[in-house]
């Protein structure tokens, strides 16, 4: 007989090994899914996985994809180290495009250089607006943080689609619900002559790492770390609790408000309805992967941008549908937690004697 059983202690092993079976799990799940789709399953994974590094403009393009994602995921990580369960990554980062739009638009005649810096600056306020809301309702009222997060995501995704369809319409745009065209000075400069990697992408790796040096060297990430591991005795140790939720829930909408304005003033240019193809969501995959540490992050929002450049080629090139990239995802999420399970449990084999 199969029996589930706690372990004494966390596997270290599992630890390490779970995001890795995780991916594994899902590669297998792929081979199956496209073969019943009547794909070739070896093309549809040459074209997710391979072939977004095959030149350098798709590497450029998979680090504009990485760093909004990176972005996100750094700022969840610290959030679900200290148990503040925040989903609202995706409406930060649609506020943060709304709140930084605005600002630019206003510049949209100006040559000021400082123009850029209130820009991004906007940005930054209004993701960290966004997440005080419901940060507000949990620390007031003990509200459900993660209900309150995820319906506030898609308060902030209506309020970007009136902006765009009101007061932030382009009056000649021929009545295309986009903003006017950002102008030249509130634009992110390129980091490469071809290709669209913009400064954002070193805003997200610098953002990485001050969040890993945060976390693991100064006072308030050891904080954070036992405030998550154990409440209680982070209280008894006289760490404050409401201090610790505000910062990381307000250096998580910070990051995705700068994720959310680095979209509009680096690749788009402009303010449009679809600003994020679902980047804060698919952070919350980033940073299970990387097992909450901003540094691993990195690497996590490497792979998932790659599984975004490889669907849109395997979309264009095989006819798959976008949908079963997202389905992708979802898999991968579902094993790594299956996977996580067997960190602190593990399976022992019984022999029933018969009666």
């Amino acid at each position: 007989m199969i029996r589930i059983q706690a372990r004494t202690e966390p596997s270290t092993f599992m630890s390490f090994a779970s995001p890795l079976l995780a991916i594994t799990f899902t590669l297998v799940f792929g081979f199956v899914l496209f073969t019943a789709l009547g794909k070739d399953p070896l093309k549809a994974m040459h074209l997710l996985l391979i072939a977004p590094l095959s030149d350098s403009y798709n590497i450029g393009e998979m680090f504009v994809k990485m760093g909004p994602l990176l972005l996100c995921a750094v700022g969840l990580s610290l959030c679900y180290r200290a148990n503040m369960w925040n989903i609202g990554a995706e409406g930060q980062l649609l506020a943060g495009a709304l709140g930084g739009s605005a600002v630019a638009l206003y510049f949209i005649d100006s040559e000021s250089f400082i123009a850029l810096p209130l820009t991004l600056l906007a940005g930054i306020l209004s993701g960290m607006a966004w997440a005080a809301l419901p940060t507000f309702l949990k620390l007031r009222f003990n509200s459900n943080l993660i209900l309150t997060t995820i319906m506030f995501n898609y308060i902030a995704l209506y309020l970007l689609i009136w902006a765009v369809n009101g007061p932030l319409r382009d009056p000649d745009g021929f009545g295309f619900p986009e903003s006017a065209i950002f102008s030249d000075n509130t634009l992110l400069p390129t980091l490469l002559d071809s290709g669209r990697i913009h400064l954002g992408v070193l805003f997200a790796i610098i953002c990485a790492l001050i969040a890993w040096f945060i976390l693991s060297k100064t006072h308030l990430g050891f904080q954070i770390r036992v405030f998550g591991a154990d409440e209680p005795a982070a209280r008894y140790a006289g760490f404050k609790g409401k201090n610790i939720s505000w910062f990381v829930m307000l250096f998580a909408g910070a990051l995705a408000g700068l994720a959310g304005v680095g979209e509009v003033t680096g690749p788009i240019g402009q303010l449009v309805p679809n600003v994020s193809p679902g980047y804060g969501y698919s952070a919350i995959i980033v940073a299970y992967l990387a097992r909450l540490h901003p540094l691993g992050a990195i690497v996590a929002a490497v792979f998932l941008a790659v599984l975004y450049m490889g669907g849109d080629l395997a979309q264009i090139e095989m006819g798959i549908p976008i949908a079963v990239i997202g389905m992708f995802q979802g898999v991968l999420l579902f094993f790594l937690l299956a996977c996580d399970f067997f960190i602190r449990n593990r399976l022992t084999f019984t022999h029933q004697n018969a009666a």
